[in-house]
């Protein structure tokens, strides 16, 4: 006779992170509880009222914060945004662009067109690298 199987857990603040929800704003039942897998599973695929009404006003954590700003959790720092912010925060800083934001956002977009230079340029070297490859091996089968 096999012993049952343990429910994998998780501490709530894994669990607020993979819901995308700032901890202290959840429940009190949530905070002081384990989160089982199963239970993880249910909250994200049929999310209760809370969760629903924190994903969409917040107030939001730091990850989810630069996401929505288009800046870096470095770049809030500089900005000197410590505190989870709501959406409607988040929309007036988007409406009136502050010149922190204006400047990471400028520095995010460039970051991410070297990024995507770099992986063309990788990429480039692996297609030559590759046709080089099969020119050497068709060399070596006629010499045979």
């Amino acid at each position: 006779m096999t012993p049952a199987k343990t429910p994998q857990t998780m501490k709530p603040a894994t669990a607020a992170k993979k819901l995308g929800v700032l901890l202290e704003a959840t429940p009190t039942e949530f905070q002081q509880g384990t989160i089982t897998r199963t239970q993880l599973d249910e909250l994200l695929t049929s999310p209760p009222e809370w969760v629903v009404e924190l994903r969409l006003n917040g107030p939001h954590p730091r990850q989810i914060v630069a996401s929505k700003l288009g800046v870096t959790i470095s770049g809030l720092a500089r900005g000197e945004v410590t505190e989870p912010l709501t959406t409607a925060q988040i929309q007036d800083l988007l409406a009136n662009r502050p010149e922190w934001l204006v400047r990471e956002r400028a520095t995010q977009a460039e970051v991410r067109r070297e990024a995507a230079r770099v992986k063309q340029l990788n990429e480039e070297k692996a297609r030559k690298a590759a046709h080089v490859a099969r020119q050497e091996s068709q060399r070596a089968a006629a010499g045979n």
